[in-house]
């Protein structure tokens, strides 16, 4: 049986987009179910509205689904790609977080896979921290972590950050998707390995 990979993720401008978007299709192309995500936006409409690139990024995301705690049930492991704000997961993320209780408290978290990646304005702007939020938060679901490690030649390559990748807004690059590629075909092995 396949394994079920729920890539979610939040993106202001576009860069947790590109990463959830190569995820969601290294997934499938290792042999995942897949279904792709995305946090729903909790900003005040004239604060979005008062960015144009905030608006134009919302508008090409409208055709993915909102996630829903259903999402999260459903899969056997979880892709999580979120920007930074002031050190931590963008509230966006949070917020959906916070939905979660119910299926916490039932134990439907529990024994789930996780890997998570990030982006910040700048290498040091609370990089690793970020994607360390993500795993307190998943230790509290008792979900097991897949961090990528060094365990493939990219690392060493993408800015070897061994928690998950993270980069710098833009446009995802060729090393970029080697890395995220890489990140998700490791969630789909251990999912494997441990449905099976």
């Amino acid at each position: 049986m396949a394994p079920k990979i729920t890539v979610l993720f939040y993106s202001t401008y576009g860069t947790n987009h590109g990463v959830a978007l190569e995820a969601a299709r290294a997934a499938e192309d290792a042999g995942a179910e897949v279904r792709l995500r995305r946090c729903q936006e909790t900003a005040p409409d004239d604060v979005v509205d008062g960015e144009e690139a905030w608006r134009d990024q919302l508008e090409k995301m409208k055709d993915i689904p909102e996630a829903t705690p259903d999402d999260m049930e459903w899969a056997d492991g979880y892709f999580v790609s979120v920007p930074i704000r002031f050190g931590v997961p963008a509230s966006q993320f949070r917020a959906f977080v916070d939905t979660l209780g119910p299926l916490w408290q039932s134990g439907a978290l529990a024994n789930k896979l996780i890997t998570a990646t990030t982006s910040a304005q700048n290498p040091n702007g609370g990089q690793e921290a970020t994607i360390q939020s993500v795993y307190v938060t998943a230790m509290h679901w008792g979900a097991i972590i897949v961090p990528p490690g060094y365990a493939d030649p990219i690392k060493f390559e993408d800015g070897g950050n061994p928690y998950g990748y993270s980069c710098t807004p833009g446009e995802l690059n060729e090393t970029g998707k080697k890395s995220v590629s890489f990140q998700a075909r490791r969630l789909v092995e251990f999912a494997e390995k441990l449905g099976g």
